[in-house]
């Protein structure tokens, strides 16, 4: 079969430190699918001042819509993983999402609009040690 090059929508590029792993082309379909291909990228994922709660805001028409493309950005958290906190606070809001959500769930795709090209480094190793990182806050 060779060696692998997409999985899962999941593309993967080897070279001699080890593989790259990238979601670009999944990205760019969820964009299109909720017709924000051709909006300006932003530099972050949420609005570090905005908070919102399950009352601000009114009711969206198209719920079913909401629900689908954070599904989908769910996944795309593999590979981009600064979007994850982003993501937990639209996901709060799944079961009576109002218009307020959307607009960060629209910041969280500006963003990835910006950050298509980033890919997600596995490195070769002759130790078998994992290396993590946390931040504690």
């Amino acid at each position: 079969m060779g060696q692998v090059h997409h999985f899962l929508d999941i593309s993967i590029h080897r070279n001699r430190e080890g593989f790259f792993l990238s979601q670009g082309q999944y990205a760019e379909e969820i964009l299109e699918r909720a017709g924000m291909k051709n909006y300006k990228p932003i530099t972050t994922p949420v609005d570090t001042r905005q908070k919102a709660s399950v009352i601000d805001g009114k009711l969206i028409d198209d719920s079913t819509s909401y629900r689908s493309i954070v599904g989908a950005l769910q996944y795309l958290t593999l590979t981009h993983l600064d979007i994850a906190y982003a993501m937990q606070q639209v996901c709060l809001h799944m079961h009576a999402p109002r218009d307020v959500h959307q607009t960060m769930l629209k910041r969280i795709l500006r963003y990835i609009k910006g950050t298509i090209g980033l890919r997600v480094q596995l490195r070769t190793s002759t130790t078998p040690m994992i290396t993590a990182y946390s931040d504690a806050d």
